[in-house]
């Protein structure tokens, strides 16, 4: 295809393939001009804006970038004699010149964007429309403006539906519709927000903050509005056990918990472009809870070996957010709790959205639609608490690109206030010091007036989060089918011990191999199916990690109850077997439980211990039939029908 480039050299053209990678353009063009310095060239649509530097743009074809034949591409660059300091020219001047242009370009990394991300881009996004009966003249094969397909991003159908915030691909869509040609379709048109000072100062006219500070390097005023989009739509929990058996420690002991959420990310149709986040599992790292709030460490000290963990699923897991309690019952009814949260108090803390914050800049989402690789982040803040009615309910949240900002900045803080924020005030005392800008927020007053007012030295909180909506699948079809395996991180109410696995393990492999019998076999490989057990074995080190992959593989297994072949290859590998050797030899030898028995949790199902009764007496009953008969004076077995033992003659009666 033929490709034109206009820069100040003048105008040319180039004949290049839809597959060439953008090197290849970035040869051409440095043959076209005169001592450029490769890292700041930049292509664009456009006479002026909409600049990118080509050296963002590395493994991207000529195609994927959107480029076709006669696209015309602006090209800038700055004089590598002027971009470089003195200094480095009399350095480099006794030293080869670069081999090839690629070392600018071999810089920067490639994107590797999220399953759901690639989805979506796949897609035109827009929301189809039935025939209007009234309005619509045409035939069945014709289309109007009453029947035609609406871009994801129309305010009519959001308000329709009460849609409260644009999906992020929505967003994007409407900030960059497709076009049908130029290669500005792939050039990144978001950039995260900062409210740092620019150090160095972009100017080079005065030493850098906090020694100095000019118009060039210092961030500009902010105004606090409400974000029109979100990175995450809707929160769903796979099954309502998750949560049941979360809840179990503040029932037992009134003290407030936190999980982390384990799950994955994928469209969700409801919500034009829409994405929502599945959870699988909820994993409780350490931390001691209160009757008013909890103390945990962050980073966590265990979260590199659980992240490695979850991503070995049949469906790759990781952390999609988090869930904490606040919960109080009230003194007349304890079965009632206290109703805190509410629009005339708070939804979200200062506290609570500034740890949001502080968790969501921890995890950024990686989007080439961003100058820097990354935009966002798709952590989402799940809340137990009280409803109107003094029910357990959900309520989910993310805090805005302001919010993460303004905490990166160290320029906001809690108040005792929960619905307020507080706004930290200037420091240059030293190395770390703080520059705050003047921040603003609107409001309209008992008048009905858009009034704006300055943020220092408080404002409400709600400026800084959105709402998720969340809710249960109808049929429920959890990764993970038990969730009865004691909980990490539970001392002294439930506690996870190597005996009573291993223990519970030699029981089942018994009853299962040696009855044979489906109804067993079903048993254990939803037993085996347990978030919570499998992270605590790949904590024992008594499997190698393969085989603990192999273990969770096989546990997330769609087919996995109803066909029992994966559970026999899982039988068959060496660490199983190891395992289980672990188990016959360390296991205790207790009595077998009867069906009236109770058992803890971690324990096994009720159905194999009946099973495993039954045997045992069918066992005893072939003992008592036998013919065989020992003697009670020297003990030697005497399988004849006489009444005198063969050995010493003694009665055997």
């Amino acid at each position: 295809m033929l490709v034109r480039i206009r820069s100040k050299d003048g105008n040319f053209r180039f004949e290049l393939k839809p597959a060439d990678d953008i090197s290849k353009l970035l040869n051409k063009i440095l043959e076209t001009t005169q001592d450029a310095d490769p890292s700041s060239i930049t292509i664009s649509n456009q006479p002026r804006g909409n600049e990118t530097p080509i050296s963002r743009l590395k493994g991207r074809t000529l195609q994927s970038l959107g480029l076709k034949h006669g696209d015309l591409v602006f090209v800038g660059y700055k004089s590598a004699s002027l971009s470089a300091p003195p200094e480095t020219e009399t350095a480099n001047a006794s030293q080869p010149p670069s081999s090839t242009p690629h070392s600018a370009i071999n810089v920067l990394e490639r994107v590797q964007e999220h399953a759901v991300d690639l989805y979506w881009r796949q897609k035109d996004g827009k929301i189809p429309r039935n025939r209007d009966s009234r309005f619509c003249k045409h035939g069945p094969n014709g289309m109007c403006d009453y029947c035609m397909p609406l871009e994801p991003y129309d305010a009519a159908y959001q308000a329709e539906n009460n849609i409260k915030h644009l999906s992020f691909h929505a967003y994007l869509r409407k900030m960059y519709p497709k076009t049908s040609s130029s290669a500005a379709q792939a050039l990144p048109p978001l950039t995260p927000i900062s409210y740092k000072v620019k150090v160095p100062c972009p100017s080079g006219g005065h030493p850098s903050w906090p020694a100095g500070i000019c118009t060039a390097c210092q961030p500009s005023p902010i105004t606090l509005q409400s974000q029109p989009f979100r990175m995450v739509d809707h929160l769903e929990i796979a099954s309502q056990e998750i949560v049941e058996r979360f809840l179990q420690a503040w029932r037992a002991t009134g003290l407030q918990r936190f999980g982390w959420l384990i799950g994955h990310y994928e469209p969700y149709e409801k919500v034009p472009m829409g994405i929502k986040a599945v959870v699988e599992a909820i994993h409780e790292p350490s931390q001691e809870g209160e009757l008013d709030g909890l103390t945990l460490g962050i980073p966590w000290e265990d979260e590199p070996r659980i992240r490695e963990l979850a991503q070995s699923a049949t469906i790759p897991l990781t952390i999609v957010g988090y869930i904490f309690t606040d919960l109080e019952p009230t003194a007349e009814d304890r079965t009632k709790n206290v109703y805190k949260r509410h629009s005339q108090s708070f939804f979200m803390s200062s506290l609570e959205t500034i740890f949001a914050a502080t968790i969501q800049n921890a995890n950024p989402t990686p989007s080439r639609s961003s100058a820097t690789g990354y935009f966002g982040s798709r952590m989402v803040t799940a809340i137990l608490s009280a409803s109107e009615d003094g029910q357990v309910d959900i309520s989910a949240y993310q805090v805005s690109e302001q919010a993460c900002a303004m905490v990166d900045a160290d320029m906001i803080e809690a108040s005792v206030e929960p619905g307020i924020v507080r706004v930290k005030e200037e420091d240059r005392s030293n190395e770390s010091a703080r520059y705050v800008p003047d921040v603003f927020y609107r409001y309209k007053n008992e008048y009905g007036i858009d009034v704006k007012r300055s943020a220092k030295p408080c404002f409400p909180v709600e400026y800084l989060f959105v709402n998720v909506t969340h809710g249960f699948p109808q049929n429920p079809s959890p990764l993970f089918r038990s969730t009865n395996f004691a909980i990490e991180n539970r001392p002294g109410l439930e506690d996870q011990q190597v005996e009573n696995l291993l223990g519970s393990l030699n029981q089942l492999s018994a009853s299962t191999q040696g009855s044979r019998q489906l109804s067993n076999r079903v048993e254990l490989a939803k037993w085996l199916s347990d978030w919570h057990l499998i992270a605590f074995l790949d904590s024992t080190q008594l499997m190698s990690k393969d085989d603990i992959q192999n273990l969770l593989r096989t546990a997330t297994s769609p087919s996995l109850v109803e066909d029992s072949r994966s559970l026999d290859a899982l039988m068959k590998t060496e660490g199983w077997q190891t395992l289980i050797t672990f188990a016959h030899e360390s296991a205790p030898s207790q009595p077998l439980p009867s069906a009236s028995t109770s058992h803890m949790d971690h324990d096994i199902p009720q159905e194999i211990l009946d099973q495993i009764a039954a045997e045992e007496a069918a066992s005893r009953e072939v003992r008592t039939s036998s013919r065989t008969r020992v003697c009670p004076h020297c003990t030697f077995e005497n399988d004849h029908g006489g009444s005198d033992c063969e050995v010493c003659g003694l009665p055997l009666g």
